[in-house]
């Protein structure tokens, strides 16, 4: 089974109000076995617009992935990412 992906292009607009987005997805992330691949970090832009900052995240299938974003959990903190932040959230399937 091919693992799954989220990539996640990031524009935080109000830095004291991110942590509590970190915070409230946390437990959908462990629960369904996120690892962090990149989160942030030097940034080279070579094409394109881009945001600030860039996560992506690996879960051990693309079921996986699709299931934390939509766990009660996860859509607990799109709320708050959307109210401090501007982003792009994509998954994709691994080779």
């Amino acid at each position: 089974m091919a693992k799954g992906y989220w990539i996640a292009r990031v524009d935080i607009e109000d830095a004291d109000g991110y942590p509590n987005y970190v915070n409230t997805a946390k437990p959908a992330f462990e629960r369904h076995n996120a690892k962090f691949l990149a989160r942030g970090g030097e940034l080279h832009s070579l094409e394109g617009v881009n945001r600030a900052r860039n996560v992506v995240i690996e879960f051990p299938s693309v079921q996986d992935a699709l299931d934390c974003y939509n766990s009660p959990e996860y859509q607990a903190a799109v709320k708050i990412r959307q109210s401090v932040a501007q982003s792009e959230l994509i998954i994709v399937e691994g080779c």
